[in-house]
């Protein structure tokens, strides 16, 4: 499960991925709103990891 931290640091590593301006959200473009988007995201995993630790008695 602690593999999941993995993601955030696989997803904005390779930054010739998001690169590029296209396709904008709310007049975003894809450089920001792609980096901003891990932010939650990265602070749902660690939750879920968390609690996944507190079920399996680990601290």
């Amino acid at each position: 499960m602690k593999l999941l931290l993995i993601l955030p640091f696989l997803g904005l590593l390779w930054v010739s991925f998001y690169n590029h301006e296209g396709p904008s959200l709310f007049g975003f473009p894809f450089f920001y709103w792609y980096q901003l988007m891990w932010v939650p995201l990265t602070s749902l995993l660690i939750w879920i990891v968390y609690r996944r630790g507190l079920r399996q008695g680990e601290e």
